[in-house]
């Protein structure tokens, strides 16, 4: 059968508000002190807004981010290791491992993102790495991969120092890609945590406190000292949008936490919902074979709804037979509706039909072929005429027979 395809415009959608946002809100830029800064849509890479994102900056504790992704490639949660020697600094945050305690992965990953523990780091670096800097090669080595071509590590830690650096924009790159990872969003999502191997349970606390303070925020992670001042690799999600913010180099924690709200804020309220198909709604008529003027609706099978930017244009189309034959029921499946964003389509829904399909006799066939019932039997009257002539003549045919034969 050909097929018909259909061209239609988007349903109407309703609007997606991050909290204390407004579509009007949305349009205009955000306001933000931090010498560096950006937000991207995480699960594109869309950027949304950027204030010198391309700086090459030290970036204290988020350098944890790489450290992170590192282990996850190569360990499972499980996993035990003892604590290497490590002469912490007097200043520097720490869990307070000792020398040969063991703990799982899992808890070191957790008191090394939350709050930011470096002897956890340091513990997951050696372990992992075999030593401190073998493992800073295969940090550097992934960041190539990952195409952050503004980064360069030369410690899994994070504190100071000249070769250690970062942009907002690899950043908010790197924290994206390991959002994807559930181990480690769940992770960055804690307020806190209780870490129960080790030589003794400890509570843990999420330096993140925008985490705590706000329900659409779900990390990433916090920085500080002296070189890169405080700084906050943040995400928040709503409706099916997720977004990831920077900020680098503010002068307090204060600052640091209000830019990355208004930015995660602002984030968010660039997208929308649109309710692009709608379940039991017909999107196309077609004809019944053999049942001439008979038409059948063909009906959404589900609802699609997505979240998509503001101001793009979301459109269907349309795939079904020019007609269907039956006997059908109600609810098969003959086509589809499939929906496009971006120029590619992103969701793909069975179009059903909303009502039985009847099936057709010989009767019907031949009336429908022939242009409608009065020729059919006009056509039917015809060959049965006929057949009664054939049979009378061949009647006749016997009894001119019988009588010669007698």
């Amino acid at each position: 059968m050909r097929a018909v395809r259909l061209l239609a415009a988007a349903a109407a959608s309703a609007a997606l508000l991050a909290p204390a946002a407004s579509a009007q809100t949305a349009a205009r830029a955000p306001s933000v002190g931090a010498p560096s800064a950006i937000v991207i849509d995480a699960h594109t890479g869309e950027l949304l807004y950027g204030k010198r994102e391309h700086d090459r900056r030290a970036i204290a504790s988020t350098t944890k981010l790489m450290t992170a992704l590192v282990t996850l490639a190569h360990t499972r949660p499980g996993q035990v290791f003892a604590m290497p020697p490590y002469p912490i600094g007097a200043a520097e945050s720490k869990l307070g491992l000792q020398t040969g305690e063991r703990m799982t992965v899992h808890d070191l990953l957790r008191a090394m993102m939350l709050p930011s523990a470096n002897d956890a780091a340091y513990d997951l670096a050696v372990n992992v790495g075999g030593s401190k800097a073998a493992f800073v090669r295969m940090m550097n080595a992934r960041a190539r991969q990952l195409g952050l071509t503004e980064t360069h590590y030369s410690t899994p830690v994070g504190l100071d120092d000249p070769h250690n650096y970062s942009s907002a924009r690899d950043l908010a790159r790197l924290a994206a890609f390991d959002l994807r990872n559930r181990t480690f969003a769940k992770i960055v999502n804690l307020p806190s945590a209780r870490l129960r191997s080790g030589s003794h349970p400890r509570t843990i606390l999420n330096r993140n406190d925008l985490v705590r303070r706000y329900p659409f925020v779900d990390g990433v992670k916090t920085g500080h000292t002296a070189r890169a001042g405080y700084v906050l690799v943040g995400a928040a999600a709503q409706r099916g949008a997720q977004v990831v913010s920077v900020v680098l180099g503010t002068p307090s924690e204060a600052a640091r936490d209000a830019d990355s709200i208004t930015l995660l804020r602002w984030g968010l309220a660039q997208f929308r919902r649109s309710l692009a198909v709608v379940a039991r709604r017909a999107y196309a008529r077609v004809d019944v074979k053999w049942h001439d003027g008979d038409k059948v609706d063909l009906v959404a099978a589900r609802s699609v709804a997505l979240t998509v930017r503001r101001g793009a244009r979301v459109t269907r189309r349309v795939d079904v037979p020019a007609e269907v034959e039956g006997p059908l029921p109600k609810g098969r499946a003959v086509g589809s509706v499939k929906v496009i964003y971006r120029g590619r389509v992103v969701r793909s829904v069975p179009l059903v039909t909303a009502s039985p399909v009847q099936g057709a006799g010989i009767l019907r066939k031949a009336a429908s072929s022939l242009g409608g019932p009065l020729p059919a039997l006009a056509l039917l009257g015809l060959l049965g005429a006929a057949g009664l002539l054939a049979l009378r003549l061949r009647a006749t045919r016997v009894m001119r027979g019988e009588r010669a034969a007698r």
